[in-house]
């Protein structure tokens, strides 16, 4: 995508950009770069960062860092595992609902608004505890609720191109309903939609952190960012600095992802008006 690749060549953008590559490597190796076993109680409780030991020690006396090296593809992937399943759910019935007729649309429209209504804790609490506590049945709860923003967000980008010209012009050629949302209307949404991916990806995150934090998602001891959290908050007097390392990862990648959503979209109003002057000169050229 065009509007991206402009993103990118921003400051903005190559900072976000480097930010989130970074947390993503670390998402996939970050297990195998941790100095110590994440799982294994030491002898050195509460200690304070040191060469040996550069995050300190909780109060088993595990490595701070090695848990958050551990803990980072259950805190990052598994958002974007979420944002995957709002996506789907959301992102489907929102672009056909404006194509398939309105028994379809008041169906799909009633749907999200009953998941828009549903209390997201007490949700996410009913649905670990009917699948299991685990993280990932506890995202599919997270993805669930993530769809309806999806769904509001592409139905009203598709409803901005629903009459015009090219999408009338393809029907009359006989385009059926799937070619025009294929070939016309995704190409133009998806920019809105990226924006949307980045800003509900932060989100993800942000839920995964709470609800690791509550113990919901996770089983003790494995690492997650939230759970670390949580885990130092009762030793605040002895470590008051034990939340500070797994908060600046979360504080990073979240800043990361809102950097890219807003260079994203300023990319891509700087290229619409772009078009609009060109569109201007040209006529003004013809006139002339």
């Amino acid at each position: 995508m065009r509007t991206v690749t402009d993103a990118l060549r921003t400051r903005a953008g190559a900072i976000a950009a480097a930010v989130l590559a970074a947390v993503l490597l670390l998402a996939a190796i970050g297990p195998f770069l941790a100095p110590y076993d994440p799982l294994r109680n030491g002898a050195d409780i509460l200690m304070p960062p040191s060469a040996a030991h550069w995050f300190g020690t909780d109060y088993l006396g595990r490595d701070v860092l090695s848990r958050v090296l551990a803990g980072a593809p259950a805190s990052v992937l598994t958002a974007f595992e979420a944002v995957g399943i709002g996506l789907v759910i959301g992102v489907v019935p929102g672009i056909t609902s404006v194509h398939l007729g309105r028994a379809y649309e008041w169906i799909t429209l009633r749907v999200m608004d009953g998941l828009i209504a549903l209390p997201f804790l007490i949700f996410a609490i009913a649905v670990a505890a009917l699948l299991g506590n685990a993280v990932h049945q506890a995202m599919i709860a997270v993805g669930i609720l993530l769809a309806p923003s999806f769904y509001r967000i592409t139905r009203a980008a598709a409803l901005s191109h629903a009459n015009a010209q090219y999408v009338t012009a393809a029907q009359l050629f006989g385009a059926s309903t799937w070619r025009v949302l294929r070939t016309h209307v995704w190409s133009k949404i998806l920019p809105t939609l990226v924006v949307s991916t980045a800003n509900a990806t932060a989100g993800g995150l942000l839920i995964v952190s709470s609800l690791t934090f509550l113990g919901i998602g996770v089983v003790p001891p494995e690492p997650t960012w939230g759970g670390i959290v949580a885990s130092d908050l009762g030793y605040l007097t002895q470590r008051p600095y034990g939340p500070v390392f797994p908060s600046l990862f979360i504080m990073a990648t979240v800043g990361a992802l809102n950097l890219l959503a807003d260079a994203i979209r300023d990319a891509g109003g700087d290229h619409g008006r772009a078009r609009t002057r060109g569109r201007g000169g040209a006529a003004r050229v013809r006139l002339t």
